[in-house]
């Protein structure tokens, strides 16, 4: 979009992390947030996908394909959009608050930390997509094993996979502020989720933008895109619904 100043890709070591990276501007060093820190340079993208997705390890959930949620949660809507912030629970990830609704999910945590288990609803990939950014702030291991479940079968899913990474930026604090459905249509959506943060004493708004799939009773981030999650450093929260711990 026009407003966003810059655009990283995500899927690069290391992989699901806030780093503050530091960027001249005539004189004056701004911060920007880059939850995933890209290390490819300006690498282009690969001409061909891998040769074959990778199955799931067999300690992931498991459930058929289509409107049956994984754990069980009603409530299945093919249409629509949410335009008012959703009522919320908020717990912390350490530092870091994120979303629960006993309607849209997350409806389970895995024994490895990672939640999941989001309703088939436009709500529901919104607390998904709100639910992805937190879990990406988790150390390396866990993001591992949380990509393992939360990447769909698709051609991009072993690159994606080994594109996970290692360390952060421990001075880094971020927080949801918002989000916006940009589509919809029961078997795929894409929702933007605006966060605020900071480090070193500089500020930053961001946003991530989460190509999502329903697949196995569950979204997905959607292995057939080479960049399923995408950072966007933003100017400001216009055009967002504000959504965050503080109500």
């Amino acid at each position: 979009m026009a407003e966003h100043e810059t655009t990283q890709s995500p899927f690069t070591r290391p992989w699901f992390i806030i780093a503050a990276v530091l960027v001249a501007v005539v004189v004056v060093a701004g911060v920007v947030l880059a939850i995933w820190t890209a290390t490819r340079g300006d690498d282009p993208p690969p001409t061909d996908p891998p040769s074959a997705p990778t199955a799931a390890p067999s300690a992931t959930p498991t459930a058929d394909a289509g409107g049956a949620s994984i754990c069980g949660l009603d409530g299945v809507e093919l249409t629509g959009t949410v335009t008012t912030a959703p009522d919320a629970e908020w717990e912390y990830q350490d530092v870091y608050a994120y979303p629960v609704s006993a309607t849209a999910g997350p409806g389970e945590t895995a024994d490895e930390g990672y939640r999941y288990c989001f309703q088939h609803t436009p709500e529901g990939a919104v607390f998904a997509a709100a639910n992805m950014l937190v879990m990406s702030f988790g150390a390396a291991d866990s993001r591992q094993q949380f990509l393992e479940y939360a990447l769909s079968e698709g051609a991009y899913r072993d690159q994606l996979l080994s594109d996970v990474g290692t360390g952060g930026d421990g001075d880094v604090r971020a927080e949801i502020a918002g989000f916006r459905v940009l589509s919809y249509d029961g078997e795929t959506a894409r929702i933007d989720v605006a966060f605020r943060g900071s480090s070193q004493g500089q500020s930053v708004n961001g946003s991530t933008v989460f190509e999502l799939v329903w697949e196995a009773g569950d979204w997905k981030l959607d292995a057939n895109n080479a960049e399923p999650a995408r950072l966007t450093q933003i100017p400001d929260l216009s055009g967002y619904v504000p959504w965050s711990q503080e109500g």
